[in-house]
């Protein structure tokens, strides 16, 4: 179960932590975090995206090293037994590359949520919100890497010969065949030479809350001739995307890993 309702939150949102994880694509010119400090669910905490990547690289989202994820973990007061929802107000379901971060890092998958709908529809249910700021005892946090849940670009090409495992972009089909320029400047356009294409909006719903188990199975059926199949990986632009694809195929599979390839296009998409 990688998702929760509303309700379940609200009933349960003293028993648990709450991640405000709201990433906004540049060209929308929306800051996440200036927006949660004006509203947010209560006792949430804010995970900047941005800052929370690897800094040492031009990559964007790119995973930081175990040390570092258990220092940002840490500062967030979340313990290793935590029960997490995260929760996002952004269009591209940002709230799915945090859950998938908590899983490589190593914390139960069975403890790590995203709230179906996201802020919007709390927002629309009329919701209690706060301004305040959540309180931190800060913990001791720490990671273990499930390093077989990424692939990077070596373990791709090396793919595109040996078909070991199959990649979906979660890209638009435009994007992914290569009639837009990219949003991100320095990149070609087109997609990974045997890839499929399904973009992450066809998961969801015009609310945002991800469709049901049969629509996600007809989906995900255009490119995969075994829903069973464990060898998927998930690529788009920046690796935030592809973790979209990586949670509704889950709620199909539920003995599905998330794997994504981490550079996504972003890496190897460069000129």
């Amino acid at each position: 179960m990688s998702l929760v309702e509303t309700d379940w939150l609200q009933k349960n949102i003293n028993s648990l932590k709450i991640i405000d994880c709201s990433w906004h694509m540049p060209h929308t010119k929306r800051n996440g975090l200036e927006e949660y400090k004006k509203k947010h669910i209560p006792n949430a905490i804010f995970f900047d995206l941005d800052n929370n990547s690897k800094k040492d690289t031009d990559l964007p989202h790119m995973l930081v090293k175990k040390i570092d994820w258990e220092e940002i973990v840490s500062k967030m007061g979340i313990k290793n037994n935590d029960k997490i929802v995260i929760y996002d107000d952004s269009d591209v379901i940002s709230s799915c590359r945090c859950w998938f971060n908590f899983i490589y890092f190593g914390h139960d998958p069975e403890l790590v949520f995203v709230l179906n709908g996201g802020f919007q529809k709390w927002i629309a249910e009329k919701r209690e919100t706060t301004n305040s700021e959540t309180n931190i005892k800060i913990s001791k946090y720490q990671s273990f890497e499930k390093k077989d849940l990424v692939k990077d670009k070596n373990s791709i090409d090396q793919n595109i010969n040996e078909r070991n495992f199959q990649v979906i972009d979660a890209r638009s089909k435009d994007r992914f065949n290569g009639k837009v320029p990219e949003p991100r400047k320095g990149l070609r356009s087109g997609n990974i030479k045997n890839s499929f294409c399904i973009p992450f909006n066809q998961c969801l719903n015009e609310n945002k809350t991800f469709k049901s188990p049969k629509e996600l199975k007809k989906l995900f059926e255009t490119c995969l001739e075994n829903i069973d199949e464990q060898n998927i990986v998930f690529s788009c632009g920046s690796g935030v995307t592809a973790c979209v694809l990586a949670l509704a195929y889950s709620l199909i599979n539920d003995k599905y890993s998330p794997c994504i390839y981490d550079g996504s296009w972003a890496e190897y998409g460069l000129i």
